[in-house]
């Protein structure tokens, strides 16, 4: 039921926004991996809500629990196991939407798909489930710790952030609440979702990801490329509507020319048009990419819609709902790829 991720390293995932918990098993893990576990948990920290007043309100700790696969710290190579309670549910805020479909939302596919769905928060299609993955990214990070993954938020609405990566200072990225490295962008930015906010209303954004230390060689030939794998993870966050490494669509307006990567003699190259990827695999400079994400689709605002009955009918949003997910996205993004690297690395063995 596609509920799993990855070809050696895996992560298996359960549970439902509204839930008692939600949950995972890793296989696949080497053993002997000294886990950090302050830094799982401050990379939950991250992706959780309430933690400023541009995200949703809703108040979950996400602690997480790990219940098999590690020993005096360190991993024993067998499933890893962990728990993440959800503490906060406020389900009668989604009783209105019980007979109803909330417009650009799964409501209506997972009906007529399954015949049934949980309404509570949108059930197993809420971005609750992503917490999983930040944990299954978090482990994945210290299994490739020379490796660095940098996300940051590079647009909001039209806001952008106009400097090349290779201008920005990654330590600034965590000293906001929208997650972007440039102070004064970060403020025209923050006050944008704040009066989207205010008017009951949602916006879009764009994070870009730069990957630095990646070897040679990892991704494989045709159906399984590194870019292709890495497209297939970020097109699977919630909310995302599009995906571009390297040059992108940027590149469909040069001429070979233009864009072609020339070689220096230790076989780097003079630029990176390539966004670190040739043939599907990697080769050795710097990987970068950008994914697009729609405005939420739950606004506090009053829209048409259907019931199952199919009349139409005017539905208003409640609850507790992010104006713009793109902050407490950097974290998972950051987890897909980790853990999309890690992968590749223990196929090349």
């Amino acid at each position: 039921m596609a509920n799993s991720f990855g070809k050696l390293f895996t992560i298996t995932t359960f549970g439902e926004s509204h839930g008692p918990a939600i949950g995972g098993v890793i296989d696949g893990c080497p053993a002997g991996i000294e886990l950090n576990f302050d830094t799982i948990q401050a990379e939950l920290d991250r992706r959780k809500p309430g933690q400023s007043k541009i995200v949703t309100q809703r108040k979950e700790p996400d602690e997480v629990q790990f219940l098999s696969g590690i020993f005096e710290g360190k991993t024993t190579g067998a499933s890893i196991g962990f728990i993440i309670n959800n503490v906060h549910q406020r389900s009668n805020d989604y009783s209105h939407i019980k007979d109803s479909y909330r417009p650009s939302h799964a409501d209506y596919t997972y009906d007529k798909k399954y015949g049934v769905r949980d309404y509570r928060g949108g059930g197993r299609t809420s971005a609750r489930e992503t917490a999983n993955w930040v944990v299954g990214g978090a482990v994945a990070k210290q299994v490739i710790p020379n490796i660095t993954i940098n996300a940051y938020t590079s647009s909001v609405g039209d806001l952008f952030l106009e400097k090349p990566y290779q201008d920005i200072d990654f330590k600034e990225t965590e000293n906001n609440i929208v997650r972007c490295p440039d102070p004064e962008v970060a403020k025209k930015m923050i006050q944008k979702i704040d009066d989207i906010r205010k008017q009951g209303d949602t916006i879009g954004g764009t994070i870009t990801c730069v990957v630095k230390n990646v070897p040679v060689g990892l991704g494989e030939p045709i159906f399984d490329k590194l870019h292709a794998q890495l497209g297939k993870a970020m097109l699977s966050i919630n909310a995302v509507k599009g995906f571009e490494y390297g040059s992108g669509f940027c590149g469909a307006k040069m001429k070979g020319s233009e864009h072609n990567d020339i070689f220096n003699a230790d076989g780097t190259t003079k630029t990176n048009l390539s966004g670190g990827i040739q043939g599907g695999i990697s080769n050795g400079m710097d990987i970068y990419f950008r994914v697009a994400f729609k405005p939420v689709a739950t606004i506090m605002q009053a829209q048409q819609t259907i019931d199952k009955k199919g009349d139409i009918v005017e539905m208003h949003g409640k609850g507790r709902h992010d104006p713009c997910v793109v902050p407490r996205a950097v974290p998972i993004v950051e987890a897909l790829t980790a853990m999309v690297l890690v992968d590749f690395m223990l196929l090349n063995k």
